[in-house]
């Protein structure tokens, strides 16, 4: 500490040729080390990367981290071989270089959707409970739903229909919307498969159930709230229709995480055991009692362990136990959804983004339970559905995006004649505080110099509120009590690297829950991170910034921006394909990210691009809210026109003007929201202006110039 104190004192007289701020001897006491510092080591690796990243922990089998430093995904799981493995940087390579280049074009942000990662969390999920039900000698099957709110996009609900209609995979709708678009999918799939009818009803929605009964879908109505049932009665009479009935029973089984809170009797949704034995009443005195079929209840997203999903299974199965013997025509037990994913690679039962199990746990642990208690009542086993979500879609997709740059707190430095120059302008209390200052750093009393380094700054800007002060004199008190907090280790190493997304947008459940994900660099991890880094989006909001980090980290280590002639940095964010394109909105009117559908095959880099889309433009953005883009380019036509005949040009001059800002405008409505890549000053007309490249799973190929969109598909309107 005597260096700071010779540099602080000799700022009321200083020595001759002494340099503030820039002397060697400043820095020559001990400093003490960043808990926040990546490890040092004379050699880094992939393999370090994996360990610091926790790549090996929440990304097995799906994600790894190749022998190049980029995330490569295992498509098939653990049954990927090694010439099958995709480099996740090549896909995006892809996707974002120019058409004229052999790249797609697409703009970022970037979703890539992986389909043979969801055929492998399909048949995970049924191999599972498959093998559970053999080795407890159970004497019924699992067939699986899938809950379409997680994402209903068209590809992945068809996918899911299409890989599971082997072991008679089904969907559970929970809106009229999705039940739509499930009785759609499911005429493709398994007649076995189930339509489970979720969430509130009214008339309509029960009468679109009963159709889809017509067109021999196998589908449940549920019971949410007992006033649907006479609703249920009532219609399936009208239309002569046989239904066939669920109810879900609010168990007293709860989780106490965030996402139990919609689980026990205080639960938004299901009945009380008064109101199941009513509508059993109903149902005998209608003559309907064989239509109850089906007994659904929901734990929680997220179900930590193992022992709390076999106390609320076997509760559950007491209650199925008890229809059968009232009469009801027993024959599924729904166990929802909660089967968790380990979002940081923890295992922890103790944790909202982590589970202490695998698949094969939770299988077993559900089977053991249905049989144990229906052996003991002596009742048939039934047939297990889960509706498992959030399992079975969030490992394959990947949100990429780029940082385009960082920030950090850094002040000017002050030569000795500056820092004598800062003193001589301060009032006589801040002189005493900078004294004071003085003093502590000579006695070596880190706190007391940040007491009094935090004074002196206070009543600068006082003084410059006050308009007693400078901006210069400003900047100067930041320089001074920056150079204190570094000389003491007291400052914060951490920078706000800003990317190229909105939060509210592709990952509204971190800002609305706290939700964590993984969020990885996906390439130069054979490289040390030298930094550590926030992420701050393009949005109007401070609340669009992602500054909480698996592991209970603050900030994450990241590489240095602008290495390699400013080459661009892309960072992933992982298991995010359940709900957060569903829920994202349009905060400042950025829209979603582009899409990418991957395959793996046999070409040179292992896969194929089956499916791209640009992102929404700013019109679709527009038009979502209730503006018309067409008549607001219309009238920034009119206007330019009006403008460019007001100045003194020649007529083809102007013409010329008139037609090159007319053409920027049309461009501008058409291009996404987000920043253009570095390459070009506008982005490609042909990415954005709502076309796409689609070719059928049967005939893979590559993607190339020949499905551009071409200017002629512009607005008729629009001058060029």
């Amino acid at each position: 500490m005597p260096a700071l104190g010779c540099c602080v004192e000799s700022a009321v007289s200083p020595p001759l040729g002494y340099s503030f701020l820039s002397t060697p001897e400043i820095f020559s006491f001990g400093v003490p080390p960043s808990t926040n510092a990546v490890p040092l080591t004379t050699h880094w690796s992939p393999e370090l990367s994996s360990d610091l990243y926790r790549v090996d922990g929440w990304g097995a089998p799906y994600f790894t981290v190749n022998s190049s430093g980029d995330i490569s995904v295992r498509p098939h799981g653990t049954d990927t071989l090694p010439h099958q493995e995709i480099d996740l940087l090549k896909v995006v390579k892809k996707a974002s270089d120019p058409i004229n280049s052999g790249g797609l074009g697409l703009q970022l942000p970037l979703v890539v959707r992986f389909p043979d990662v969801l055929k492998n969390r399909l048949e995970s999920l049924q191999s599972a409970f498959d093998y559970a039900v053999q080795s407890e000698g159970y004497e019924a099957h699992y067939q699986g739903v899938y809950p379409v709110k997680c994402n209903q996009d068209r590809f992945i609900v068809e996918d899911i229909v299409k890989f599971g209609s082997g072991f008679r995979f089904g969907l559970e709708a929970g809106s009229k919307p999705e039940l739509l678009l499930a009785m759609s999918s499911l005429c493709k799939g398994s007649s076995e498969g189930l339509l489970v009818c979720n969430g509130f009803k009214d008339a309509e929605y029960i009468s679109l159930a009963l159709v889809a009964r017509k067109l021999q879908l196998n589908t449940v109505i549920v019971l949410e709230q007992e006033e649907e049932l006479d609703l249920v009665i009532d219609i399936s009479r009208k239309m002569a229709v046989r239904p066939v009935i669920g109810l879900r029973a609010k168990l007293r089984t709860k989780h106490s995480g965030h996402f139990g809170s919609t689980s026990g009797e205080k639960g938004k949704f299901g009945l009380t055991t008064t109101q199941i034995l009513r509508v059993v009443r109903k149902l005998e005195e209608s003559g309907m009692l064989d239509c109850l079929q089906l007994l659904h209840f929901h734990i929680g997203s997220q179900i930590p362990s193992t022992a709390l999903l076999a106390d609320g299974v076997g509760e559950a199965a007491q209650v199925y136990s008890e229809l059968v013997r009232l009469g009801a025509g027993m024959k599924f037990i729904d166990i929802g959804g909660g089967l968790g994913i380990d979002y940081d690679g923890t295992k922890s039962s103790d944790s909202d983004v982590s589970v202490g199990y695998g698949l094969q746990d939770y299988a077993s642990t559900v089977v053991q339970a249905v049989r144990f208690v229906c052996d003991q009542k002596n009742v048939k086993h039934p047939v297990i559905c889960s509706e498992s979500g959030r399992a079975i879609v969030s490992h394959h997709s990947v949100l990429i995006f780029e940082a385009v740059s960082s920030t950090t707190t850094r002040s000017q430095e002050l030569s000795s004649v500056g820092l004598q120059s800062f003193v001589e302008k301060l009032n006589d209390d801040a002189r005493a505080d900078y004294r004071n200052l003085s003093a502590a750093a000579i006695r070596g009393e880190y706190d007391t110099c940040m007491l009094y380094a935090d004074q002196l700054k206070q009543r600068c800007v006082e003084q410059f509120k006050d308009g007693n002060s400078d901006i210069e004199q400003l900047a100067a008190v930041d320089a001074v009590c920056d150079f204190v907090s570094k000389a003491i280790g007291a400052s914060d190493p951490v920078r706000t690297y800003h990317v190229n997304l909105s939060v509210f947008t592709s990952i509204p459940d971190f800002w609305a829950i706290d939700q964590l994900f993984p969020i990885v660099p996906i390439h130069k991890l054979d490289e040390r991170p030298s930094a550590r880094g926030i992420l701050s989006d393009l949005t109007c909001d401070s609340d669009g910034k992602i500054d909480k980090f698996i592991g209970g980290e603050s900030s994450l280590p990241l590489h240095e921006l602008g290495s390699g002639n400013g080459a661009p940095y892309y960072l992933g964010m992982f298991l995010g394909g359940a709900y957060e394109e569903a829920l994202g909105g349009l905060h400042n009117l950025f829209g979603g990210p582009s899409v990418l559908r991957v395959s793996q095959s046999d070409s040179p880099h292992s896969f194929a691009v089956t499916y791209a889309v640009p992102g929404p433009s700013c019109a679709d953005v527009l038009r979502a809210m209730q503006h018309e883009p067409e008549i607001m380019f219309e009238t920034l036509k009119h206007r330019a026109e009006e403008f460019m005949h007001k100045e003194e040009e020649e007529e083809e001059d102007k013409e010329v003007a008139f037609a090159s800002l007319a053409s920027s405008l049309n461009q501008s409505f058409h291009n996404m929201p987000y920043l253009a890549p570095h390459s070009s000053c506008c982005f490609s007309a042909a990415a954005n202006s709502g076309g796409y490249y689609y070719c059928n799973d049967e005939n893979i190929v590559g993607v190339g110039a020949e499905c551009a969109i071409g200017e002629e598909e512009f607005w008729p309107y629009c001058v060029a």
